[in-house]
């Protein structure tokens, strides 16, 4: 919660101003039972009827400045909340972006989903509930019980005697809903989890015929939410009752007591009944008081997992810049990498590529080839060994500089819902001509050409009005789009029929002879022309050199040969 108070630092000016109109208009509102005494006690009896109208009129005043009051100071709450929670997100945002890899993984994407959403919502909440009854219930609370005192102290004993029950019972259940309330949003995660690979996996959901099984996980994840989120309120909502039983209970003891101070003489009717306006003001006090514990306990639950978002510590720092070796452009030199710390997916790695070459890395699932490519953009640091570009150690070139480097397609990559052009450029100062040259090498021309709005053509979210063939030129568009120093394919071109992905290759030899490519794929026929192949298996490295050498003398390139050329020599 502490770092969350600090977003409420820029605002505390507003916040002073509203708060100083919220209490202005709860002074206004403890005035009103008070004067209401007075006129019956003390106007209407002696037939005052100018002390009356002047009295009913400043009981008018006092609830207009009452009512404008809060109205105002509401709406500049609720001005105040939304600008903490427009930055909050702002920056949680922001962070999440530079979190590595790693820290990606333990968080998971669905649970930043929804710290982003529903976490930030209830912070929203919270600050806004805060600034309007903050003020205004203790006010009303202490206030109300301060004038009773004045105008009947032995009546307010007993709604003294009251309070430390009431806390009590207050400390008791909020101690308890914490925890509930964090198990319900780690709930709440899961099941933005369901329904992301439900969005994502759709098709084949839909294609296995699987729609059942998939609406049972999801009845599943939505039941175990609403359990959790039920059985929290539950807990909380035992406030209420037990507050109303305790303090119904008092105002039940405030009318007996009472009547028997107005039979005796020794109390008036109009203190009797500004008494009881006052219980009641000091009853929806500590209701309003109740839900914002309520609020609170939510709304802690929510910050702490917002605060282990924004102090995650900085990982993949920029080391001091060494000179830098006269060496290849690219170089792993005995690099060895674990994701879960224990068991090596990539093991003693090393190779080295001159500028302008083309390394193709093949071998089976799982084998480490996207592993590489996460290293070489830094995505996650190497366990062991460096690796070097144009001599100098990635871990000594900032991050900008870094990424500037590439143009990559990765696996699974994502188109947005842009126009074509739009995605090509992503945000980038590339010029229309630039666009058009990419389009031409990606091979996507012809038939970006065939579309009524050609490049203004609008995608969808994912790129699903346009066939995976179309998705993948598109997407190694943009690649080349910024004229890279290194380019990656990371399975860039499996939709790709053998002529548009040797049409591709050739366009890159031509046009790239300058940039060092990576490429990805399962198929022979997209590597066997790099300058040098790289075949993994279980994370080492099975064979290294070209083609030829490797049909000599790497047992699984062979295998592979066979499986996919028939065993021929030649395609």
């Amino acid at each position: 919660m502490k770092r969350v108070i600090t977003y409420l630092r820029p605002f505390k000016g507003r916040m002073c101003v509203g708060l100083l109109i919220k209490f202005i208009g709860t002074i206004m509102d403890l005035f009103l039972p008070w004067i209401l005494a007075y006129i019956i006690d003390t106007a209407a009896p002696l037939g005052d009827l100018r002390g009356i109208w002047l009295w009913g009129g400043m009981m008018l005043i006092c609830s207009l400045l009452a009512v404008g009051a809060n109205i105002l100071a509401n709406r500049m709450a609720s001005r105040v909340a939304r600008d903490v929670t427009c930055a909050l997100r702002h920056d949680l945002f922001e962070k999440t972006i530079h979190l590595s890899g790693k820290q990606l993984d333990t968080l998971s994407i669905s649970s930043l989903e929804a710290r982003l959403t529903t976490d930030t919502y209830q912070i929203h909440q919270l600050v806004g509930m805060l600034q309007r009854l903050g003020v205004r219930a203790p006010i009303l609370l202490i206030g109300g019980i301060l004038v009773t005192m004045t105008l009947e102290p032995v009546l307010s004993l007993t709604l003294v005697c009251m309070l430390p029950l009431i806390a009590l019972v207050v400390w008791r259940v909020s101690k308890r809903g914490v925890p509930m309330y964090t198990l319900f949003q780690q709930k709440v995660d899961h099941l933005i989890r369901v329904v992301r690979e439900n969005v994502t996996g759709i098709r084949v959901v839909k294609a296995l015929s699987k729609t059942e099984y998939e609406k049972q996980r999801f009845e599943g994840a939505n039941r175990d939410v609403m359990e959790q989120e039920q059985k929290a309120a539950t807990t909380m909502a035992l406030t209420n009752p037990l507050m109303n039983v305790l303090l119904n209970l008092g105002l039940m003891l405030v009318i007996v007591v009472g009547a028997f101070r107005v039979n005796l003489g020794v109390s008036q009717p109009g203190k009797i009944i500004a008494f009881l306006s006052y219980f009641t003001i000091i009853l929806n006090a500590m209701m309003s008081i109740t839900r914002m514990f309520v609020l609170y306990t939510r709304g802690n639950a929510s910050a702490g997992r917002i605060a282990q978002v924004l102090e995650m510590p900085v990982d993949l720092q920029v080391e001091p810049a060494t000179v830098a070796k006269e060496d290849a452009h690219i170089v792993f030199d005995h690099v060895s990498f674990s994701y879960n710390g224990r068991r090596n997916n990539l093991t003693d790695i090393s190779f080295s590529l001159g500028r302008g070459e083309t390394l193709g890395i093949i071998g089976a699932i799982g084998s480490g080839k996207s592993t590489i490519i996460n290293l070489l953009m830094r995505l996650y640091d190497a366990s062991a060994g460096e690796i070097r570009i144009g001599g100098k150690p990635i871990r000594t070139i900032p991050k900008e500089a870094l990424h500037t480097m590439f143009g990559v397609v990765f696996q699974s990559d994502t188109l947005f819902a842009e126009s074509i052009g739009e995605n090509i450029a992503f945000g980038r100062k590339i010029s229309q001509e630039a666009i058009e040259s990419a389009a031409e090498w990606a091979q996507a021309a012809p038939f970006i050409a065939d579309l009524p709005d050609g490049l203004s053509h609008m995608l969808t979210s994912r790129g699903t009005n346009v066939s995976g063939g179309q998705k993948q030129r598109i997407l190694i568009a943009r690649a080349l789009a910024a004229q890279p120093d290194i380019l990656i394919l990371d399975d860039a071109s499996s939709a790709l029929d053998y002529r548009t992905d040797a049409a591709l290759r050739s366009a890159i030899r031509e046009n790239f002879s300058e940039t060092t490519t990576l490429i990805v794929a399962q198929r022979i026929s997209s590597l066997r022309h790099a300058d040098h192949i790289l075949v993994l298996e279980h994370g080492e490295m099975l064979g290294y050199g070209t083609h030829q050498e490797l049909l000599e003398n790497c047992g699984l390139y062979q295998e592979i040969y066979a499986s996919q050329m028939g065993g021929h020599a030649d395609e």
